[in-house]
C-alpha cells in the first residue's frame, strides 16, 4: 500500500458508485474530517452523470500534509466501488499496491483477489434500516482499513454534514463500518497501513 508520505506526500481517494448512493456526501465528509478535524490539507471534487440518481457518480478526495497542486485523482491509493459499473470503469486507475474496497452486494466481478469485499449495503440495512447509510458504512471501513482519517474526525464531520436529525443513524452506520473493518483486519491478520 502506498504511504501517505509517498508521491510528494499525496494520497488519492476515489469513491464511486451510482447517483443516490451518497458518494458525493461521503467525499465531502471525508475531506472535511481530514482538513478541519485532522489538520491536513484536502481537496474534494465530484462528478455524476446527467441523469444523476441511478447514473454514475464519483467523488475524489486528495489528501496531503503539504500543498495540493492538482485536485483530481491521477492514480488512486484507495478506491471504493459501490457498483459493478464503477468497479469496471475505475479499477484500472488504482495504484498497483492500492486498496480496493467493494460492496459485495453490487460488485460480483472483482478484477483482483487483493480486493476487500464486504456487504456494505446489507450492513447499512441491518444497522439503520436504510440502504442510503451504506456510504457511512463505507467511510467507517475506510477509517478502519487505512490511517487516512481518524474515527474522531469522521464522527465530527458526519455530525456537521449530514441532514439534521439523521446524525445518530449515520454515526451508527459509520461505526458498523469500523467494526466490519476490524473483523476483516482480524481475519487477514493485519491492518492496512499508510
Amino acid at each position: 500500500m502506498a504511504h501517505i508520505h509517498d508521491r510528494q506526500d499525496r494520497y488519492e481517494v476515489r469513491l464511486a458508485g451510482t447517483g443516490g448512493q451518497g458518494m458525493i456526501l461521503a467525499g465531502m465528509i471525508l475531506a472535511e474530517a481530514v482538513a478541519i478535524y485532522d489538520g491536513r490539507n484536502a481537496v474534494q471534487t465530484q462528478a455524476y452523470g446527467p441523469e444523476a440518481r441511478g447514473g454514475p457518480s464519483k467523488s475524489e478526495v486528495i489528501i496531503s500534509s503539504g500543498s495540493i497542486y492538482y485536485p483530481k485523482v491521477i492514480a488512486a491509493d484507495l478506491l471504493l466501488c459501490m457498483s459493478q459499473e464503477a468497479c469496471d470503469k475505475y479499477y484500472y486507475d488504482l495504484m498497483h499496491e492500492g486498496l480496493l474496497i467493494v460492496d459485495s452486494r453490487y460488485v460480483e466481478r472483482i478484477p483482483t483477489s487483493r480486493a476487500t469485499a464486504a456487504p456494505i449495503s446489507e450492513i447499512a440495512i441491518e444497522t439503520t434500516g436504510r440502504e442510503i447509510t451504506a456510504a457511512m458504512v463505507a467511510l467507517g471501513m475506510i477509517c478502519g482499513l487505512s490511517d487516512i482519517v481518524s474515527e474522531q474526525a469522521l464522527e465530527k464531520a458526519i455530525r456537521a454534514c449530514v441532514p439534521r436529525g439523521t446524525e445518530e443513524m449515520n454515526l451508527a452506520a459509520m461505526r458498523a463500518g469500523v467494526r466490519e473493518a476490524a473483523s476483516i483486519g482480524e481475519s487477514s491478520g493485519h491492518k492496512e497501513a499508510n
